[in-house]
């Protein structure tokens, strides 16, 4: 073919790859002690090729697991069978490099970063041109950082947007195009896991137990609490992912997670995720200290949970109750509602209950896949009968809980008729046995809570539930 001579330079980062290897690797440097971040201050003051050679040092990145490009792949691979020289060019570091380029086996060498030198832009241009002379290349590249490159290539090879390949064309007008549509919104809210709001809906229990859903004002408290709620749990689910990426890849489901998948840039993530958690913290702003308390609290347990403790076992379970009652705890302090221990003691129990069965399926599904341990996670396979004992155990605790309140004084201040609330239990004991069922059959795929609200069957019986509250009332 008329270029074959013509040797063949190729970028890394959002061009072979979807993903960024530099914010990759310093989620996963952060994910293994938050200190580093500020050490990443310093470094980045003597250069960014310091920067990623120093997070190199620290952070070893599995690059098979990589989000590549496939369909440039195979055009790599077909240029290389017609006997083409095929050159890896990244402004990554030169670790990453080498090991992308064994990886795919047909590089005949590499350029990259080290500590002296950041291979980007201008610089790797010039390298190029050095190397190769004016217009003795072809580039493959993705960014608007790649045009001083393709200027002087003899052929642009844009991957990416329209745009791209319109500034592309400006420098070079030989030009060859691998469009990449990526609809932003659409990625970003399935990453934010908009679904998973149906958790926060926790909020408005305190005022339905309180029978205070009559006073408008509280109504708005709960809704803004609702929603600050909401958008702050969701920056949290951006910030988990992209801590995740290397288990997730291992998942037979959340491999084709937008970060995982390198669909969504990582870089846009966590810009994302800043602008949520602010948004959310100035609706915390317009109620009470409590609630915003409360917020913080949620926040920090998440936090703690991303980079740590969900890798603790049963330490995960009861952070995982903690902060679905936090939610409820939330509702009160919004709303200026005082919570009775009968409340919380039946959230703290049902909750961790349903924390054990997110924890049982996925032991399942890591048993049926014929594995031996959960990716990411403390869990064994083995594990799996214990976590139902306790789950089991909490649940029916939690049934407990609602029969002594049933019996209790306060049951008579607030209902009328509370011979009804009998009802309620065997509903409930009903429902938390139902759940374990589905559990133990293989059928839980979704969150447990996002499952009560999307199931025919488990939601029918929260309507139940509901209207034997009301006619209790």
């Amino acid at each position: 073919m008329a270029g074959a001579t013509v040797p063949l330079c190729v970028d890394l980062d959002g061009t072979l790859t979807h993903s960024d290897i530099l914010i990759e690797s310093f989620l996963v440097l952060i994910k293994k002690n938050p200190l580093y971040v500020f050490l990443c201050v310093a470094w980045i003051l003597r250069g960014k090729g310091y920067l990623k050679a120093q997070i190199a040092a620290r952070v070893a990145i599995d690059v098979s697991l990589l989000p590549y490009n496939a369909r440039l792949v195979d055009f790599l691979r077909h240029e290389r069978s017609s006997g083409r020289d095929l050159y890896l060019c990244t402004a990554g570091d030169h670790r990453y490099a080498d090991q992308v380029a064994s990886h795919f086996g047909f590089f005949k060498g590499v350029m990259a970063s080290d500590a002296s030198h950041n291979l980007s832009g201008v610089h790797k241009a010039q390298a190029l041109s050095s190397a190769f002379g004016i217009q003795g290349f072809d580039y493959c590249g993705n960014a608007r950082a790649d045009i001083p490159v393709w200027k002087l290539a003899r052929q642009a090879i844009v991957v990416g947007s329209k745009s791209i390949e319109a500034a592309a064309k400006k420098e070079n007008q030989t030009t060859v195009f691998f469009e990449e549509s990526r609809p932003f919104l659409r990625l970003a809210l399935r990453e934010m896991r908009v679904y998973q709001w149906v958790k926060n809906l926790l909020i408005f229990v305190p005022l339905l137990a309180s029978h205070r859903f009559t006073q408008v004002g509280t109504l708005i408290d709960e809704g803004i609490a609702f929603l600050s709620f909401c958008l702050c749990a969701s920056s949290v689910y951006l910030l988990n992912d992209m801590l995740d990426l290397d288990a997730d890849r291992r998942h037979s489901r959340k491999r084709a997670r937008p970060f995982a998948s390198g669909e969504l840039p990582l870089l846009a993530g966590i810009i994302l995720m800043l602008v949520l958690l602010s948004v959310s913290a100035s609706l915390a702003v317009m109620l009470t200290p409590a609630f915003q308390l409360v917020l913080t609290g949620y926040v920090a347990m998440t936090m703690a949970y991303s980079f740590r403790l969900k890798r603790m076992t049963l330490i995960d379970a009861f952070v995982l109750a903690a902060l679905y009652t936090a939610r409820i705890v939330a509702g009160g302090a919004a709303g200026d509602i005082v919570l009775s221990d009968w409340l919380i003691m039946f959230s703290v129990m049902i909750f961790l209950s349903l924390a054990m069965v997110k924890r049982y399926t996925e032991l399942d599904k890591v048993r049926r896949e014929g594995k031996t341990a959960a990716a990411g996670r403390g869990y064994l396979a083995d594990d799996m009968s214990i976590v139902r004992s306790f789950g089991t155990a909490a649940g029916y605790v939690a049934v407990l809980v609602l029969a002594l309140y049933m019996n209790s004084d306060g049951v008579t201040v607030l209902y009328r008729h509370p011979h009804w609330l009998w009802v309620l239990f065997a509903l409930l004991l009903y429902w938390i046995s139902r759940v374990w069922m589905i559990a133990f059959r293989g059928q839980m795929n979704d969150d447990p809570i996002v499952f009560a609200i999307k199931n025919r069957g488990s939601l029918f019986i929260i309507m139940l539930c509901v209207l034997t509250v009301v006619v209790a009332t």
